[in-house]
């Protein structure tokens, strides 16, 4: 079962539609999307206490989930 609205803004809040629909494209329970909002946010703890790096739909929702570089930014 696909993610659904609610259950994104239970973990990030207020989300666009665009971010939204790419998250729920990419199939990722609500667990995953908590984890990958986790290592977003403190990967440096999630490292010291010994978790290997996010990898397959953890991973891909961090990606999305990272704020872009500014040196990106226009």
């Amino acid at each position: 079962m696909t993610i659904t609205r609610d259950e994104i803004r239970d973990v990030l809040g207020p989300v666009g539609d665009t971010l939204a629909a790419e998250i729920a494209a990419t199939g990722a329970s609500h667990k995953e999307l908590s984890e990958a909002w986790a290592w977003v946010n403190n990967n440096e703890a999630l490292l010291n206490d010994g978790r290997p790096l996010p990898a397959g739909r953890v991973a891909e929702l961090a990606a999305l989930l990272e704020p872009e570089d500014e040196e990106d930014l226009p």
